[in-house]
């Protein structure tokens, strides 16, 4: 079954709802700060934003809502909500398998919209923290996804060209960053892993 990731010389994954199963918690911190802040939540909707850090979810909110709320401390207390409320956090299987596989044997990456301190806490806590050679989250980067730097900064502290990595993602963004990266992309879909080939324009 892992025959196929074979022919790539170094694996990149999201973090959340890719490897961790916290994209309930996330959702919760952020229906608790919208209670707490009077600006309207919508679970699919910010769901969809996934991979985004949170002060930009805010601008996103901004936008959609025309509010005019502050990104900064919105951003504060939601991180700091999900800090308290995120404390059993399951690992997804199918993911996990091909961490697993090729942990130790080809250079692993996580490339996450996550801060780092809440990224290194849940990679820790869920043991994963050790398999993982690299790690860029939101505090790396200044354009996230769906810009392709999060991931083309992996593949670069990885060694690696771009076009030798494949991303693992669980968000629309996700693989767009991932396909702007030129990089092939597979989704976290249910309980399995589907192909998403970057196609070159050239």
């Amino acid at each position: 079954m892992l025959e196929k990731y074979e022919q790539y010389q170094g694996f990149i994954f999201d973090m959340d709802g890719t490897l961790l199963d916290s994209m309930p918690e996330h959702l919760n911190a952020w229906e608790i700060t919208a209670k707490k802040f009077g600006f309207p939540f919508s679970r699919d909707w910010l769901n969809g934003l996934g991979g985004m850090p949170s002060y930009k979810i805010v601008a996103e909110i901004n936008r959609e809502f025309d509010l005019q709320l502050d990104a900064q401390e919105i951003a504060r207390f939601k991180m700091a909500t999900f800090d308290e409320i995120a404390t059993d956090i399951e690992i997804i299987d199918c993911t996990n398998k091909v961490l697993q596989a090729y942990a130790g044997k080809k250079p692993i990456a996580i490339g996450t919209g996550s801060q780092r301190i809440l990224a290194e806490r849940l990679l820790c806590l869920s043991g994963l923290f050790d398999k993982v050679d690299v790690l860029v989250s939101a505090n790396e980067v200044e354009a996230h996804k769906p810009n392709p730097d999060t991931f083309l900064k992996a593949a670069k502290l990885l060694n690696l060209k771009p076009s030798a990595c494949v991303v693992f993602e669980d968000t629309e963004l996700g693989k767009k960053a991932a396909h702007a990266a030129k990089m092939d992309c597979y989704m976290v879909e249910g309980n399995k892993l589907v192909f998403y080939p970057y196609i070159t324009n050239d």
